[in-house]
C-alpha cells in the first residue's frame, strides 16, 4: 500500500492538524501510561522542527458524544509537554473560534493540543459537516494513529477528505512491518491467541487460517475450545453461541494440516480475585466449581518448545487473567519464551501491549504494534478507511 507520508510535505510555517491516538489511561488527573503519547512524538517532533504550527487531535475513553469532565484532554498535554520539554496548552474545544484563534496564535514550532474530539457525535458518525469544522483551522493533515485505522470516523477519513493528508511517521512503519508480516512472513508463521472472549478472536482464527502454520490458544478464547473438544470447564468463561463454529475449525484445520495448540493444563480458583487459593488442573478435568484463570507449566512449556521453532509470532491477547497476580504468570512466561525464540514478533496493541509494557519487557519484543483491533483487521486482509484515504 503507497501512502503519502509527512515527509513528503514540506510543514514551515503550515498549520497541520495531527491525528494522534492518545487515549490513555488517566489516575487521578494525569497520565498513568505514557507509551501512546511517546509513540507519536517522533512524528510531532518532525513538524515542530521544521516550523510547522501544530494542531494536535485524538479521542480519549468512551463519551459517547457527550462532555465528560474526566476524559479531558489537559493531563495528556501536560505529559507531552514534558516529553517536548516545550510549552504545550490544551484547549477546551476542538471545533471553533477558540480553536482558531489557538492555532493561529502558535509560533513556527509551536503545539496546541484540542479537546477530545468523541465529545462531539458526529465524530463517529463520520459528519461530513463535523469533518469541515475540524480542518477549517488548517493547511494539511496528517494522520498518525494507526490504532483508529479501520474505522470511518470524521478525524481519520472526513477530514482527509478536505484537506491535503499524509501519514505520520508511526502510521507508515505499521503499515510497513505489518504488511511485511502479512504477505511475506518467516515460516513457520504462528498466531498466539488469547483475550477473555473467543469472539473477539473469530475472525482471527477464521481469516488467518489459510496464511498461518498454526495457532497457540491460551486465555478464556482456549475454554470455548475446551467444550468443542467435549470438555466440561466448570465456571469458566465460554462464548456458548461459537461452541460449533469453534468445532468446524478444529476439523477445518485438521484437514488443511494447521497446527491449533490448545492447553494441556490450567490454573484455576474459585474465584478471580489477587491472592486467591490456585490449583493446576489437565484442561479436561476442570472441576466444576473451578474457573480456569491461566495457563499451566506444562502448556508453558509446549508453548515455549513450538515458539522457539518459529519464523514469525503475532500475538493476539493475554494468555490469562494478567491484571490479577497470580494470573499474570502464565502470560509472563511465553512472553519470555517469545523474547528467547528466533522468531520476529509482533505483539499486538491492546492488551497485550498492556500486558507486556506491565511485565517491563516491551523494549526485548521485535516489533509492538499500536493497533489492536487495527493491527489484527490489517493483518487479516480488512478494509482500513483511514488507510485507504491517504493512498497515493
Amino acid at each position: 500500500m503507497k501512502l503519502r507520508v509527512v515527509r513528503d510535505l514540506d510543514p514551515h510555517d503550515q498549520r497541520v492538524l495531527l491525528r494522534a491516538d492518545l487515549n490513555v489511561p488517566l489516575a487521578n488527573g494525569r497520565v498513568a501510561d505514557d507509551s501512546r503519547i511517546r509513540a507519536v512524538v517522533p512524528t510531532l517532533r518532525w513538524l515542530v522542527d521544521r516550523g510547522a504550527r501544530v494542531g494536535v487531535l485524538s479521542h480519549l475513553g468512551r463519551p459517547e458524544g457527550a462532555v465528560v469532565d474526566a476524559l479531558r484532554m489537559a493531563p495528556v498535554a501536560d505529559r507531552l509537554r514534558e516529553l517536548l520539554g516545550q510549552q504545550v496548552h490544551a484547549v477546551r474545544q476542538c471545533v471553533g473560534r477558540e480553536v482558531v484563534q489557538a492555532v493561529n496564535a502558535l509560533p513556527p514550532g509551536g503545539v496546541v493540543v484540542l479537546e477530545n474530539v468523541r465529545f462531539h457525535a458526529g465524530e463517529e458518525e463520520n459528519d461530513p459537516e463535523f469533518a469541515r469544522q475540524l480542518a477549517a483551522p488548517f493547511d494539511a493533515f496528517v494522520n498518525d494513529a494507526f490504532a483508529t485505522a479501520h474505522r470511518a470516523h470524521a478525524s481519520t477519513v472526513g477530514v482527509a477528505r478536505v484537506l491535503p493528508s499524509y501519514a505520520g511517521l508511526l502510521m507508515a512503519r505499521e503499515v510497513e512491518v505489518l504488511t511485511e508480516v502479512r504477505d511475506h512472513p518467516r515460516r513457520p508463521f504462528y498466531v498466539l491467541v488469547g483475550g477473555k472472549k473467543a469472539k473477539d478472536k473469530l475472525g482471527v482464527l477464521t481469516d488467518l487460517l489459510a496464511r498461518v502454520d498454526g495457532f497457540l490458544v491460551g486465555g478464556g478464547v482456549a475454554f470455548t475450545f475446551l467444550v468443542a473438544q467435549g470438555h466440561s470447564v466448570g465456571k469458566s468463561v465460554v462464548d456458548a453461541q461459537l461452541v460449533g463454529t469453534l468445532r468446524d475449525l478444529l476439523r477445518e484445520a485438521a484437514a488443511k494440516g494447521k497446527k491449533i495448540l490448545l492447553p494441556e493444563d490450567v490454573v484455576v480458583a474459585r474465584e478471580l480475585k489477587a491472592g486467591a487459593a490456585t490449583r493446576v488442573v489437565p484442561a479436561h478435568a476442570i472441576p466444576d466449581d473451578g474457573m480456569g484463570l491461566d495457563i499451566g507449566p506444562a502448556t508453558v512449556q509446549r508453548f515455549a518448545t513450538e515458539l522457539a521453532k518459529a519464523g514469525t509470532v503475532v500475538w493476539a491477547g493475554p494468555l490469562g487473567a494478567f491484571e490479577t497476580p497470580p494470573f499474570d504468570a502464565g502470560t509472563d512466561a511465553v512472553a519470555r519464551a517469545l523474547i528467547r525464540s528466533p522468531a520476529f514478533t509482533v505483539v499486538g496493541g491492546g492488551e497485550t501491549g498492556e500486558a507486556v509494557q506491565r511485565l517491563g519487557l516491551a523494549e526485548q519484543f521485535g516489533y509492538i504494534s499500536t493497533g489492536g483491533g487495527a493491527t489484527l483487521d490489517f493483518l487479516r486482509g480488512k478494509p482500513m478507511p483511514a488507510l485507504e484515504a491517504l493512498r497515493m
